[in-house]
């Protein structure tokens, strides 16, 4: 069956799934598979919750007009969501980066909505099914996408901008993240770049953070719309930068008030505020929807819990993220402040000395009582009264069980393997 086809039949479902926890009535299952897994096996079970339509790549699970059979299923899930992309026709914004795009995504949207019909990625589905169910949730409704895009290695970028066709983009920063996979710190950089090389040469638009030295010197020649705390001439013009501990900018004569915790946060801010104006939402709109973003999902939350203050910033982390959430938390005045670090995954090789930097910084930061937890932070431990080791979660818990905090401010951020949030059960 040809792709235009499939669309048809696409068109007359009301969402599509790739799990048959989450079916809809009328939905279209698309049976994928996995390492563990074939969804093939789950034909009937989908059409039995009411799949209108399955797409199968198995000959031996079809069953009648409601299943589709094809060569490759997720193959046909792309090249769908790249027809419909087409066939909507609508401005897509397109963000990555090594640390902030869900946050950022999620502001750009809160943003964006308050004058268009805007859809965004649902929480991090960024990959390369994320990012076609994304697409397939666009409509004729829908007036700006918003796609995050996600990589752990070269060229997933520029596959995934093949299927979204972006008209505009935007890259976070460039940190150390999934070292591994993109072979070091140029690999990441080269990696996320695939995103302005997409745009490069096209009328489209790139936004540029212009204080950030690598963004500008990779678009200095391409059309790009821009933002700066530090120069003037930029398309948006950010006067000021407070985070105490949430951040305060300062915009168009506006004080702007976010529920954000820590400088690191700024850019992710001051990004949405200039894609906002890009648009020509009013700066008293904009405003309003930062000022009423609150973030969840471990991000940046600020938590009050038996007279204790959390930073709970627990989602991911990595060397860059990592070192950008200390030095916040080392400029803050208040007193008895404690720092639970988990391991950073994917670094490979890097792994063992990047662990061994974080480990420095807070050894001379003696007023910081810090926690580590996981094997990488415990292979490289070193002898400080302030400084405490645990191997496994399980080791921190039952240490923590007897020694409970009071009265203190706490930073809580690991990688997400680590799932560091599960302190508060002990807290």
């Amino acid at each position: 069956m040809t792709i235009d086809k499939i669309h048809s039949l696409f068109l007359e479902c009301n969402s599509v799934a790739t799990d048959t926890r989450k079916i809809e009535k009328d939905s279209l299952f698309v049976a994928l598979k996995g390492e563990k897994f074939d969804a093939n096996t789950f034909t009937n079970e989908a059409l039995e919750k009411g799949a209108k339509y399955v797409i199968i790549d198995n000959a031996n699970y079809y069953l009648d007009h409601r299943t589709i059979l094809v060569e490759n299923a997720l193959e046909t899930l792309q090249e769908l969501a790249k027809y419909h992309r087409t066939f909507l026709a609508i401005p897509i914004i397109a963000l990555t980066g090594s640390n902030g795009k869900t946050t950022t995504k999620e502001l750009i949207h809160a943003v964006l909505t308050q004058q268009y019909k805007t859809l965004a990625t649902i929480g991090n589905l960024n990959n390369h099914i994320g990012v076609p169910l994304t697409l397939l949730r666009f409509t004729k409704e829908t007036e700006i996408g918003i796609v995050e895009m996600g990589a752990n290695h070269q060229q997933e970028i520029a596959f995934l901008c093949s299927i979204a066709q972006p008209d505009f983009g935007y890259i976070t920063n460039f940190g150390k993240a999934h070292l591994e996979g993109f072979g070091g710190v140029e690999g990441v950089i080269k990696g996320k770049s695939e995103l302005f090389e997409q745009l490069i040469g096209t009328n489209k638009t790139i936004f540029v953070n212009i204080d950030d030295p690598i963004q500008n010197q990779k678009t200095t020649n391409v059309k790009r719309y821009t933002f700066s705390a530090l120069n003037a001439d930029a398309n948006v013009s950010i006067e000021s930068i407070k985070a105490d501990p949430m951040v305060t900018i300062g915009y168009n004569g506006l004080v702007i008030n976010s529920n954000l915790i820590g400088l690191y946060n700024a850019n992710n801010i001051n990004a949405a505020i200039t894609i906002g104006n890009y648009f020509k939402v009013a700066a008293i709109d904009i405003k309003r929807a930062i000022e009423n973003y609150i973030p969840e999902n471990n991000r940046s939350q600020l938590i009050q819990k038996n007279g204790n203050e959390i930073i709970l910033d627990a989602y991911n982390a990595n060397p860059s993220s990592m070192n950008a959430a200390l030095t916040n938390f080392i400029q803050l005045e208040q007193t008895n402040k404690i720092a639970l670090l988990g391991d950073m995954f994917e670094l490979g090789t890097e792994s063992p000395e990047e662990h061994a930097k974080i480990i420095e910084l807070l050894a001379s930061q003696s007023q910081i009582t810090t926690y580590f937890v996981g094997n990488d932070f415990y292979n490289n431990q070193i002898n400080q009264s302030h400084l405490k080791f645990f191997k496994t979660f399980e080791d921190f818990s039952s240490f923590l069980k007897s020694n409970i905090p009071s009265k203190s401010l706490i930073l809580i951020k690991g990688s997400r393997g680590m799932a560091l949030e599960r302190t508060l059960d002990f807290i």
